[in-house]
């Protein structure tokens, strides 16, 4: 998949929702970006540990969908966990999630997030993405 068709799939979902875009993506890492607003933050003004989650998933998963050949497979997410390091109010977050190992049925990425602004690191998670063959798909064809 493209930037932009992985861009396009996000409509009508959180990810629109939430105004998370894909900036870059390769076959090692995917950027993505994600301004903190209301939406974003939990009751005492910083950005909800949920949302942290929300952005590992996506920058997982929208990497997995990159790597794989989605007429075959979907990737889909089998565990994520994560450490909430720090904290913002306001500005943008910055998320690159890196593959740390890739088999032929599962993709095991690191993925930080950062304030763009200060650069800090505010969360790093790790996340496990399944290649679930597709109806009528048989393992070879993968």
């Amino acid at each position: 998949m493209t930037l932009e068709a992985l861009n396009a799939a996000c409509k009508n979902t959180a990810m629109e929702v939430m105004g998370i875009e894909a900036i870059s993506i390769d076959d090692e890492q995917i950027e993505l970006r994600m301004p903190i607003t209301n939406a974003a933050r939990q009751p005492m003004g910083l950005v909800h540990g949920g949302v942290n989650m929300l952005l590992a998933e996506t920058a997982a998963s929208m990497h997995s969908a990159y790597l794989a050949d989605m007429t075959k497979e979907a990737p889909v997410g089998i565990e994520i966990n994560g450490s909430h390091i720090r904290s913002a109010k306001d500005g943008t977050l910055k998320t690159v999630g890196r593959v740390l190992r890739q088999t032929s049925s599962l993709v095991f990425h690191q993925v930080d997030i950062y304030h763009l602004e200060s650069g800090q690191l505010l969360c790093s998670a790790r996340v496990t993405n399944f290649f679930k063959p597709l109806p009528g798909a048989s393992k070879a064809d993968r």
